[in-house]
């Protein structure tokens, strides 16, 4: 990258995410040296940016707070989504009218093409509004996210927790933060709504390797472990044939019925999917399973009755 007034936008681009940033990383990403990628942080540093260089092994370059905002360069792909972000609705707490401010500024900048997309993909796309949407801080969110690689501590749940932050992960209604917990020396997935006085100590830690292709699955299977899984076994009054196709762990009894032995995260799904089959059967457990089905008769006879 010869240009150096196009090199120093990319490097101030890579610098502005959340992050250390190794000088062999930088060079490699812009095709240039080492000593080039010193000289060109000079450079921002003389044009009144502030970056902070760290040494040892996790050290590097990161841009820190200054007097003044840089300004904020983004590719197509990155203002699209912050764009389409901001319209989708969110469980932040207290920002609606600041993203409508941040939308608006944003739109007015937009080359026309993009804002074609944003436009396109907002007129396509509507989302699903809960009852109830628990709501975060978004300074916590904003505090976790700057302390990602270095060892912090907070109260979770009444209890004094030090680790070190690795990811934050939105996962239907909830805020989720994947950490090493230095005291239990092991992964963890915290509730950010649960976290409160949280203090960095300023101490940079090298990074670790998650067991998990990346933090939103890790998260997922934790939430799995969990959610409750029910056994269901019970008799159907249909040939194998009949039900094979839409539903398995079967086994024949006779060229009439045939056994379920299945599993399930939670009753409601059980019990739908037993009387979607269309056919008579009896439940041997779970008894809760008997349970939920027994009231979910009395209120469709009472409603039938009613009608």
């Amino acid at each position: 990258m010869p240009d150096t007034p196009a090199r120093l936008l990319s490097l101030l681009s890579l610098l502005q995410t959340p992050r250390e940033w190794p000088g062999r990383e930088l060079a490699d990403r812009l095709g240039v040296s080492l000593r080039t990628i010193r000289r060109d942080v000079d450079r921002l540093r003389d044009l009144g940016y502030p970056v902070r260089a760290t040494m040892g092994n996790v050290g590097g370059y990161r841009l820190v707070a200054g007097k003044a905002m840089p300004p904020l360069l983004l590719d197509d792909e990155e203002a699209v989504a912050i764009a389409v972000g901001l319209r989708a609705g969110h469980t932040v707490a207290g920002i609606e009218e600041a993203s409508v401010r941040a939308l608006a500024k944003l739109e007015q900048v937009l080359p026309a093409r993009l804002r074609q997309r944003v436009g396109a993909l907002g007129r396509a796309t509507e989302p699903l509004l809960e009852w109830s949407r628990p709501t975060v801080d978004p300074s916590l969110l904003s505090s976790l996210a700057s302390v990602i690689g270095e060892r912090v501590r907070f109260t979770y749940r009444d209890a004094e927790r030090s680790v070190e932050p690795h990811k934050l992960v939105a996962a239907g209604r909830r805020w989720y933060l994947v950490a090493f917990d230095s005291d239990r020396a092991d992964w963890r997935v915290f509730r950010v709504d649960r976290i409160s006085d949280l203090r960095p100590t300023g101490h940079r830690v090298a990074p670790r390797t998650l067991p998990a292709p990346d933090a939103a699955a890790f998260v997922a299977g934790r939430l799995s472990e969990l959610t409750p899984v029910y056994r269901a076994v019970a008799t159907l009054h249909a040939p194998i044939e009949e039900l094979q196709d839409r539903i398995g762990d079967l086994t024949p009894l006779d060229a009439t019925t045939c056994r379920l032995d299945g599993h399930a995260d939670t009753l409601e799904f059980l019990a739908w999917r037993l009387l979607s089959l269309g056919c008579e059967f009896e439940v041997h457990e779970p008894p809760e399973l008997i349970a939920h089905l027994a009231a979910v008769g009395g209120r469709a006879t009472r409603a039938a009755a009613g009608g």
